[in-house]
This record gives structure tokens, C-alpha cells and sequence, in this order.
């Protein structure tokens, strides 16, 4: 008993340190470019980007952000790039949901490195999977030269946005842009390609070219303010459509115009009225253990996410190595699927590791997300695996098979779907359970998560063979100490890239989250895909049977 309680104690302190870690972090970049960068912005009588975004807001609503580790710890050779210098996230603006994406100037003038275009694209990406207008607080640069190469040509780069800008366009997804400072070459087609723009007055400007290379490529000697000013667009050429005073009128336009927007279809979700979970959610931070090798009963981690902890289990005694059922999320119904992590013994006397994948488990899953889908019941994955079985009596069980349908029922699956990564996200395991690749609306991390290919203590010891094989092959002797001191810069090494922080900066999921926030994310996810019809209807094609 004193054993018990000395582990839950440690879990619970070891789970709030990385919770503190996190704050920490977030709160670090929220700084931007810093208080010099912050105060050259704000003698200019500009509203910092934050700033911006809570003036916009609706009052005592919050502002839901995603990518807040975008590019972290990156580009250092360049200074860095917090939160790859725009902030992105959804918002209710005159009682309406949206999409919000606003540069930060602190950050290199707002300049566009390659994690700054992803970002955006993901911004994008999520206003029209939702159907939900986009606003952009436009204060740019342009491309960031010195990484021109990575962020230009390809088909992902900056010139997939004005692509989707078109593609919005045509399917009717409202775009709204505010031209707040500069906005200059390529990245002049954002809000000009956007339904409507306004400008901010002796701030705002506008051009393919600036002063500097007008004068280098044709001679001509103009200021920037003439050459692509707020009276300029407003008055003269009509490619804006609102000349503002200043940030705070320019804000107040925009709310003024979303309150206008038509009604949408809705895709119909089942929603009552919300209960909070009968057990403490608090108690998640004593229930996780210490190390994501240790085994735990998801049940308890569910039974303080659902609302009124009440989860109808579907197939409880059958592939019990993954959990499904049906509850519901701050009054939305959901589908949940996830891996119970404590060893546990099927009818036949099997004993299954937890968070591993088993033939009947994969078998169950893909069941249950069909019928999600028959249904019209948004799924929520909860991921902490390891990946499927493996050995000789499994691939004779057909794993690989079983495996497959499952793979096949996510993704071609039709109702949203959303990811929260608890624990272990291990190879084929991440894609089973609704990775990054299989389309979530929206996927998040604990700060116990850890995503990569396979385990690190596996991994490492692969990585140093094949090292030490090269270095053998140019007649290098290998010590044990050596060994050792190989074994543990690969160890760290490998760590280092499975960590949600790396994750995140990388967009692999969308934030980290406080555990106790898992709700609000979800349901917040589901009230924007409600804002889109499911027009395509769910078909798996051919299933391995």
C-alpha cells in the first residue's frame, strides 16, 4: 500500500513538472521576437499580433491555438523563428467560429521561413475540411531570401496558399483579409485573393516590388507609402476595399463584416447538454506513470474525459487490447478507440502486452469505426502504442491482414476524426490509431507523448550497429567504451526526435496540451466540423477479409 501510494505520488509529480515545462515553453514564445522587436511595433501605433487577436475576439470567449511550437527550436542558424512567426488558431468573432492567422512582425518583420508556409497551410487546411471563415492579420516581410529554395517552388510551399486562397474562393468559404503592415512581392496575392481587404492607414502597404528594387529594376524613385500606401489602394488603383484609421478600426470593420455572413448547412452531430466527468480529471496526473514503458488501465483515464465518466464499452470481452465504445464529450456523441495499456488475457489464455496491436483487437476496431460512420458519430482516438504483434504465431494470425482493414477503415473513414496522443505513437501503430497522415481534424499530445518509428532503446541499438559496421569497414577498432559512448549519443540523439516538443515544431501535431484540456479540444474540434456536411459517403473498398 505504501509502495502504491509513493508511485502515485511521483506520477503525479513528475506529470505536473512536464506540465510546468510546458506553461513554461508557451509562455516563452508567446514573447514573439522579444520586447525590443515588441516595442519597435508598438512606437509604429500598431497592436502586437496577440493583441490583435484579442481585440478581435468576442469578449469572455477564448482563443483555441494551434502550432504554438511550429519551428521550435529550428533554424537557429537564422536566430530562430518563434512559432514560425504567425500565430494561428480558432476564435468566435461576432458570435461566429473562424480561423484566425495573424503574422507577427516581432518574429523577422514577419518574414516567411519554411515552417511559416506549413503553417499556413495548415491553417488553411483546417478552414476548409471545417467550412469556417478565415481571417488574416497580414504583416509581412515576404519570403525570408536566405531559405528562398525551401519554401518557394514545391507544391506545398508559399505558392500553395494563394492556390487554396482560389480554391476557397470557388467553394464558399468566406476569406477576409486585413493588410495591417507590410505585405510585399508574392505574398501581396494572400489578401488580394481573399473576398475582401481592408488596409490600415501610414502602416499598411501593398506591393509586388518595393521602393528598393523599383529603383534597382526600373529607374523610378518612389516612396513606399505612395507607391503601395492605404490611399494609394483605396483611392487610386481599388485593389483594397476598406481604408482603416488604425488597427482597432481595422478590427472592428472586420467584426462588423463577419456579423453579416449567412447561416451554413450543419452536418448534425448529436449534441445535449454537457456533464463534466463524475471522477477528477486532476487524477489523470496520478494515473500516468512516470515512464511510458509502465502499464496502465486506459479505462480510468477515459472514465475522466467522458461526460458523466460513462462509457458504453462495445466488445468488452474481445480484443481487449484496444478499448471501444461510445460516450460523450462536453455533450457531443463520440466514438472512442484506445489502446488499453495493462497486459491483459484473452478467452483462449493468450496474455497481450499493453499498447501492442492484436489480430482481434484490429479486427474489433475496424468493426467499431464502421459503424461510427454508419452512425454519423464523430471518432476520437486515444493513442498510446507500440505498434501491432509481431512473430511467427502472429504473422500465421494473419496480422498484417488484420492489421490492414484497420488501416483502410481510418482512412477511409468520413466522419471527423480526431487524435489525442497520450503516450507512445510507435510505427504502424501511429497509423492504425489516426496519425497525422490519416487526416484528423485536429491532433494533439500530452506532454507524455512520444512519437517516432519504433521505441528508443530499440531503435539505438539498431542505429549503433549499423555504425559501427561503417566505422569497422574504414578499420576502426571499436572499445567497449567506445560502444558505450556511441550507444548514448545515438540514445540522446534519437530521444531528443521523439518528443512532442520535436513533433509539434515539425506539425505532426497540431499543440501539446495540459491533459484537462483534452475536452475542450475535442469539442471545440467537433463544433467546427459541424460546420460541414459529410458529402461523401464511407466506402472501404476491397478489405482484406
Amino acid at each position: 500500500m505504501l509502495d502504491q501510494q509513493l508511485e502515485i505520488s511521483r506520477n503525479e509529480d513528475i506529470n505536473k513538472q512536464l506540465l510546468y515545462e510546458l506553461k513554461s515553453r508557451r509562455k516563452k514564445l508567446h514573447l514573439g521576437g522579444g520586447e525590443k522587436a515588441a516595442a519597435k511595433q508598438k512606437e509604429k501605433g500598431k497592436l502586437l499580433a496577440r493583441e490583435r487577436i484579442a481585440y478581435l475576439i468576442d469578449p469572455t470567449t477564448e482563443f483555441t491555438e494551434f502550432g504554438t511550437f511550429a519551428a521550435y527550436e529550428m533554424y537557429a542558424e537564422a536566430g530562430g523563428c518563434p512559432a514560425a512567426g504567425v500565430i494561428t488558431g480558432l476564435g468566435y468573432v461576432s458570435g461566429r467560429l473562424c480561423v484566425i492567422v495573424a503574422n507577427d512582425a516581432t518574429v523577422k518583420a514577419g518574414a516567411w521561413f519554411p515552417m511559416t508556409a506549413k503553417k499556413n497551410l495548415r491553417a488553411q487546411e483546417i478552414a476548409m475540411e471545417n467550412h469556417l471563415p478565415i481571417i488574416y492579420l497580414v504583416d509581412s516581410a515576404g519570403v525570408y531570401l536566405p531559405m528562398q529554395d525551401e519554401i518557394f517552388p514545391d507544391k506545398e510551399h508559399f505558392g500553395r496558399i494563394f492556390r487554396n486562397n482560389a480554391i476557397m474562393s470557388s467553394k464558399g468559404i468566406v476569406q477576409i483579409a486585413a493588410i495591417m503592415g507590410s505585405c510585399v512581392a508574392g505574398g501581396a496575392y494572400l489578401p488580394i485573393m481573399s473576398d475582401e481587404a481592408l488596409i490600415v492607414e501610414g502602416t499598411g502597404s501593398v506591393f509586388l516590388a518595393g521602393s528598393y528594387l523599383v529603383k534597382s529594376a526600373i529607374g523610378e524613385d518612389i516612396d513606399n507609402e505612395t507607391l503601395g500606401g492605404a490611399t494609394t489602394h483605396s483611392e487610386i488603383s481599388g485593389v483594397t476595399d476598406y481604408k482603416c484609421e488604425n488597427d482597432q478600426d481595422c478590427l472592428d470593420k472586420i467584426r462588423s463584416l463577419v456579423d453579416k455572413i449567412g447561416d451554413n448547412l450543419k452536418a448534425g452531430f448529436n449534441r445535449v447538454a454537457a456533464k463534466m466527468p463524475l471522477y477528477d480529471q486532476k487524477e489523470i496526473y496520478k494515473l500516468l506513470p512516470d515512464s511510458r514503458d509502465k502499464q496502465f488501465e486506459m479505462l480510468d483515464i477515459i472514465h475522466r474525459l467522458v461526460d458523466n465518466s460513462e462509457f458504453d464499452e462495445y466488445k468488452e470481452l474481445y480484443g481487449k487490447s484496444i478499448l471501444c465504445g461510445y460516450a460523450r464529450i462536453n455533450g457531443w456523441a463520440v466514438g472512442i478507440v484506445a489502446n488499453q495499456r495493462k497486459v491483459v488475457k484473452s478467452k483462449k489464455g493468450e496474455m497481450q502486452f499493453g499498447g501492442v496491436i492484436y489480430s482481434d483487437s484490429a479486427d474489433k476496431a475496424t468493426r467499431f469505426i464502421m459503424n461510427c460512420n454508419q452512425k454519423k458519430i464523430p471518432l476520437v482516438f486515444l493513442q498510446d502504442v507500440t505498434g501491432f504483434m509481431v512473430g511467427s504465431r502472429s504473422e500465421q494470425g494473419g496480422i498484417i491482414k488484420d492489421g490492414a482493414k484497420m488501416v483502410n477503415a481510418v482512412a477511409n473513414s468520413v466522419v471527423p476524426k480526431f487524435t489525442i496522443v497520450i503516450g507512445n505513437s510507435y510505427g504502424a501503430g501511429n497509423y492504425a490509431m489516426c496519425g497525422k497522415a490519416y487526416d484528423p481534424r485536429f491532433i494533439a499530445a500530452w506532454p507524455t507523448a512520444k512519437i517516432a518509428v519504433m521505441g528508443g532503446s530499440q531503435a539505438a541499438k539498431t542505429l549503433l550497429q549499423i555504425q559501427e559496421a561503417s566505422l569497422k569497414a574504414k578499420g576502426e577498432e571499436i572499445t567497449d567504451e567506445k560502444e558505450q559512448k556511441l550507444l548514448k549519443e545515438i540514445t540522446d540523439r534519437y530521444n531528443n526526435q521523439t518528443t512532442p516538443y520535436y513533433a509539434a515544431a515539425r506539425l505532426w501535431v497540431d499543440e501539446i496540451i495540459d491533459p484537462l484540456d483534452t475536452r475542450k479540444w475535442i469539442s471545440i474540434g467537433i463544433e467546427a466540423a459541424n460546420h460541414a456536411p459529410i458529402e461523401k459517403p464511407f466506402s472501404v473498398g476491397v478489405l482484406q477479409v
